[in-house]
Formats: structure tokens, sequence, C-alpha cells
């Protein structure tokens, strides 16, 4: 259990990338604690400063327990039945985000904004879109990213492991945010203030797909990756969503430090090189 502090108690439900990068912003400033449903994880947790819960159920109760008066983070992935019942046992929090997808626009093609309609066609993102339902009842405000990425992951993690492949010739836009500038969203959101609001947000240069792949690939001295059929892709990779998180930007008041893909790679690139003893 977390122990008193005069700091603000920040509880992640779920620690992967996402909290993980919230977690380094966030430590100087509050007390984290973090749920993780295997104990092998929670040295790592421990490692980033996250006091480690074991909870391999979500149990109601101890959910309750910890949430209550905390500032709450949600990044584990639906599954059609965990959101529902343990949403309710965080009624007693000072605020809750909750981290969604753009993927619930589905193969959609154009600008994405607060206003565009979403697309429950498909089972993923009817099960987000319930998921997102069940938090904004009980206050959450709702964040919808595009394609998450740091030194740790994201496109030129793929491109190196020769994972990525075009769609088509990669003409679709495509946006991304990297998860410093998302963790920036994350801390302007965790105030009373935005309860049951949902926000688009993402980066200021949604491109398309194949002009950051071809930047990256010349940074990295990588030939060109092959074009796939859209059809042989994720139905969510078939169409082009140029987000627009001007809304996002102004309620909330964040100022994005990697404003483009260029300065948000660059910096990953140059961190994966620092920590492999290139620089």
């Amino acid at each position: 259990m977390p122990s008193p502090s005069s700091r603000p108690r920040l509880v992640f439900l779920g620690v992967g990338a996402c909290a993980l990068a919230i977690a380094r912003a966030a430590r100087s400033t509050h007390e984290l604690v973090g749920t993780t449903r295997s104990s092998d994880r929670a040295a790592l947790l421990e490692a980033a400063g996250i006091e480690a819960v074991v909870a391999p159920e979500l149990a109601v109760e101890q959910i309750s327990a910890i949430t209550a008066g905390a500032h709450v983070l949600v990044t584990f992935p639906p599954d059609g039945a965990t959101d529902a019942r343990i949403a309710p046992a965080c009624g007693e929090a000072k605020s809750i985000v909750y981290i969604s997808s753009t993927g619930v626009y589905g193969p959609y093609f154009g600008k994405v904004d607060d206003s565009t309609p979403v697309d429950p066609s498909n089972a993923n993102e009817k099960a987000r879109l319930e998921a997102e339902h069940a938090w904004r009842a009980v206050g959450a405000t709702v964040l919808r990213a595009p394609g998450l990425y740091d030194a740790t992951t994201g496109l030129h993690k793929r491109l190196a492991a020769g994972k990525f492949r075009l769609t088509g010739e990669g003409a679709n836009p495509i946006s991304r945010i990297h998860l410093d500038d998302l963790a920036s969203f994350v801390l302007a959101a965790s105030t009373p203030k935005f309860r049951g609001e949902t926000f688009v947000v993402g980066d200021l240069a949604p491109v398309p797909q194949r002009e950051a792949v071809a930047w990256l690939c010349d940074k990295m001295g990588l030939p060109m990756p092959a074009s796939v059929d859209p059809s042989e892709v994720h139905h969510t990779l078939r169409g082009g969503r140029a987000v627009d998180p001007s809304r996002a930007l102004e309620r909330l008041g964040v100022s994005l430090k990697y404003p483009t893909y260029k300065e948000g790679f660059g910096a990953a690139l140059a961190a994966v090189a620092s920590d492999s003893g290139a620089v």
C-alpha cells in the first residue's frame, strides 16, 4: 500500500511504455504507484520509481483502496470486461485519465478532430469505445492518441528489425506522438476540471507514411521497406487519420516538445545511439 506523503499520488493501472514515460515526467513531483499482473515485473516498476502493487486479477477492493484520493492513469488495453468491472472502484479518485486510441475512427481518411464520428464497426474499436464509456461514467478524461513512440518503441524500431511494410504507396497521412508529449497531455488533464471530456492528441505534422519512413531510413542507413497491398495490413492502417490536436493543446495548455516527427525521431535516434555507446 502507498505510504502517506505530502506529494500527490499518481496511480498507474497497467505499466507499459506509456506509463513509464509519464513516470519519468512525474517522479519528482508525485508519489508513483503502479499495478502489474506479474510479480516478475515488480522490479522493473521499482527501478522506475514506481511502488509496485502486484494484482493478477485487478481486484476491485484493492483498486478502490489505492486509487482513493489519487490521480489515476489507465493504460491497459480493453478486454471487453475489466474496464466496466473496475472503473466504478475508482470513483473516489481525484482525477482519472484514460489513454484511448485514434483507432476508434476505423479506416477513416482525412482530418480527425474532436468532432469526427467514431467507427464502432470493428470488434476491437467497439471494445475500446465501451472502455471509454465505462471510464467517462466515473469522470475520466479520455485522450485518444495516434501511434506512440520514443527511444524504446515506435516506427524506427520496426524498421531496424525489418518488420515494417508500407501500406500501398505509403501516401496515407499518418499522425503520431512522442511519449514525452503524451506525458505532458496526461499531467495537464489530471485535474477535475476536465472530468468526462474527450480529446484527440497528436503532433502537428501528419505526413504521408512514406515521408516519415524515407526520412528515418536515410538517418538509419536502411533501405526503404517493401510495400504491401492495403488488404494485408490491419484495417485501421488502411485509412489516413491526420490528427488535429488544436483543441487539446488550447484547453489543456500544452506546448509540444516534439511538434513534428523530425524532432521526435531525431531525439529518439540520438537516445538509442547514446545508449548503445555510439556517441
